[in-house]
């Protein structure tokens, strides 16, 4: 069976800049083998829960002021209509059709680049509890046993407003969240992490929630968790990628 994942896809410079992120991710995509991929991630909000059903999904360049080559990529991958009907019919999610934002298609570039392997977007319920985030998960954790990869795109740390130089070492504030979320993470503490907002620079970290919440959605899909790899982009960005087996 399948794990969930959490990964962190920092900026939209990780489908071109050979970081560790970049490498491990490349390594990542060759140890599975999905029929499909379920992706919630933190560029995909809403009020309600959505679930994507394009045949064709566009590559949605949402974000400003890179190169000209990111604007250039496509990530033609398709999508699973029949796969999003069963899950919007499952969550009772609204069904919309959306293309595939730089959370999902930049680390799906790097992991399954021949964009092989279908995928399916679910929204992100911002107003929704820490603990509905968790139970979302639950519910699409049977899928796993079809060969069916959930994953939540996010950032284990995310605070653009404190962006530094590419190569900055990992100031204080950030290695202190991220420790902490790591022992929690780890040791299975879901009491902890449904309060995360109260951890250590908890608010430093993530001025805003969403880049956190795909992680309670991988944690609920998934079983025993471990982190499969952490490094740091731009001194802010820990690029942490969890599997929850």
């Amino acid at each position: 069976m399948l794990p969930s994942l959490f990964i962190s896809h920092g900026s939209p410079m990780l489908a071109l800049n050979k970081t560790p992120a970049h490498a491990f991710l490349r390594e990542l995509g060759k140890q599975l083998s999905p029929k499909a991929v379920v992706v919630v991630s933190a560029h995909w909000e809403s009020l309600a829960l959505k679930v994507s059903i394009s045949a064709k999904p566009e590559t949605i360049h949402d974000f400003g002021g890179f190169p000209r080559e990111l604007f250039e990529c496509q990530y033609p991958a398709s999508g699973e209509p029949e796969l999003a009907e069963r899950l919007a019919e499952l969550l009772g999610a609204e069904r919309v059709e959306r293309g595939l934002d730089h959370g999902v298609w930049v680390p799906l570039s790097l992991m399954f680049p021949e964009a092989n392997v279908p995928v399916v977007s679910v929204s992100l319920p911002v107003r929704w509890s820490n603990a509905e985030l968790v139970t979302l998960g639950e519910h699409l954790s049977a899928l796993r046993e079809e060969g069916i990869l959930v994953i939540g795109s996010g950032s284990l740390t995310h605070n653009l407003y404190e962006i530094l130089p590419q190569g900055s070492p990992m100031p204080a504030w950030v290695n202190e969240f991220a420790h902490w979320v790591n022992g929690r993470v780890t040791a299975n503490d879901r009491e902890a992490l449904l309060g995360w907002e109260n951890a250590p620079k908890a608010l430093e970290n993530h001025p805003t929630p969403e880049h956190f919440q795909p992680l309670l959605v991988a944690m609920g899909a998934g079983g025993k968790a471990t982190q499969l790899h952490h490094s740091v982009e731009h001194g802010v960005l820990a690029m942490d990628v969890y599997q929850f087996a």
